[in-house]
């Protein structure tokens, strides 16, 4: 891998915050390329190699590892935390739409999602098997009648008020601003059983460095961003700034997220235990292929990189 800048693709919303400090502050040499698609877009980019680090959505990284139509060798591994606390998925529908009176509607609907393999795609899966919509029967329906391509947040939100979805789900607080003007309507929320956000490297880069060490340009930029978490943990205010007038919230919406987030104090390493819950909950949901436990842990290790920090707890 040439010696160039590195390439970090990130999702434009409060959570880029500790990214943005540690650039400003602490001199994370990198670009960041924004992705306002989401996840699964950051998936297509790290494989076309227009991206070097990803960070995005634990769902989304797991399934785009753990499906059997996964191309060569991924593309990618988990390398770091960035949240440690789940997220909070809101459900939405159009401001007209009386037909749409709970979850319970939702049933057998056409869903709205950014991109096939999206969290939001995810995400439609696991609400369906908690709603009880999932059969293991051949013949039974699937949840909804159509997954809707959508590619961004602002055709999601025009597509439930003009009836081509019926609903979509995305981040509580990036959704919050568009209840209070009346443009959606909230019907519901879902958390993740899981951390909500992890940090993945490209294997080009994991491989660009000396047999057997991790690749020292990765590990700077896990420092930068650990870094950068410490400034917001002490500087609130700031933040709150910064997410008010860069970003689409408002400040009394940047401070209620910021009671809710908990971000991680060493971005270096994943906990393998969150990746198999995470893998048998998308399982148990049809996401991926449901094997026994001792492949299970093997498929979540593949998914993983031996040597980071907390990687393999005892």
């Amino acid at each position: 891998m040439a010696e160039s800048q590195i390439r970090i693709g990130f999702v434009p919303e409060h959570f880029s915050t500790p990214i943005y400090f540690a650039q400003k502050y602490f001199g994370l040499d990198a670009k960041l390329i924004p992705f306002p698609s989401g996840t699964g877009h950051m998936i297509t980019a790290i494989r076309a190699g227009e991206i070097d680090i990803g960070i995005g959505l634990t769902e989304a990284w797991v399934a785009g590892l753990g499906k059997e139509d996964t191309p060569g060798d991924g593309g990618y591994r988990i390398v770091g935390t960035y949240v440690e606390t789940p997220l909070c998925w809101a459900i939405s529908t159009g401001a007209k739409r009386p037909e749409i009176t709970s979850v319970d509607s939702l049933k057998g609907s056409k869903i709205g999602i950014s991109r096939l393999g999206s969290g939001s795609q995810v995400m439609g899966y696991v609400l369906a098997d908690q709603q009880g919509w999932l059969s293991s029967s051949p013949d039974s329906s699937a949840p909804y009648s159509d997954f809707v391509v959508l590619q961004n947040f602002a055709n999601l939100r025009a597509a439930v008020n003009d009836g081509t979805a019926d609903f979509f789900m995305w981040e509580h607080f990036t959704s919050k601003r568009y209840y209070d003007s009346g443009a959606i309507r909230r019907v519901g929320e879902i958390y993740t059983p899981w951390s909500s956000w992890k940090i993945v490297a490209s294997t080009a880069l994991l491989t660009a460095g000396e047999q057997g060490k991790p690749y020292p340009r990765l590990m700077d930029v896990f420092a930068k961003l650990d870094q950068g978490v410490q400034y917001f943990e002490a500087h609130k205010d700031e933040a709150v700034e910064y997410i008010s007038t860069a970003l689409d919230y408002s400040a009394e919406d940047a401070r209620e997220w910021l009671t809710t987030v908990r971000f991680s104090s060493k971005t270096e390493g994943v906990d393998i235990k969150v990746i198999m819950k995470c893998i048998n909950i998308l399982q148990k949901a049809g996401v991926l292929k449901e094997v026994d436990a001792a492949k299970t842990e093997l498929m979540a290790e593949e998914m993983l990189v031996k040597g980071l920090a907390a990687q393999f707890p005892a």
